[in-house]
């Protein structure tokens, strides 16, 4: 059993480490490069339309390893896509915007949609 005084150093230990964690930055701007990747792979594979899901998750499971930060942001900014949208420009029913049409070019070559 401890003393009332080893609680109390306890306590105040306790209370200086939750001090600490509560000014490291949190949210996905400060997010480890392994926990945006596990992000990424795991939104890949969690898509609306079936196709989707296969399509994306084993493009990610290939690509996303070795994109730069730049490109990780341009992909996610795809994944913000609505997946219908998505599932008409990887096969080519409609065409890609712009900004996107590089990467879907990639995406739709690998899953030899194209």
């Amino acid at each position: 059993m401890s003393t009332p005084q080893e609680d109390a150093q306890k306590l105040a230990q306790n209370d200086a480490l939750n001090a600490l964690l509560s000014e490291l930055p949190t949210g996905a701007a400060n997010e480890t490069p392994e926990h945006r990747l596990k992000r990424l792979s795991m939104r890949s594979m969690r898509r609306g339309i079936k196709e989707m899901d296969i399509i994306l998750k084993k493009y990610s499971d290939d690509h996303l390893n070795k994109m730069s930060a730049e490109d990780l942001d341009h992909y996610e900014r795809l994944l913000a896509e609505n997946d219908q949208d998505l599932y008409q420009w990887v096969s080519g029913q409609v065409a890609a915007p712009e900004q996107f049409s590089v990467l879907i070019e990639e995406i739709a070559t690998y899953a030899g949609a194209r």
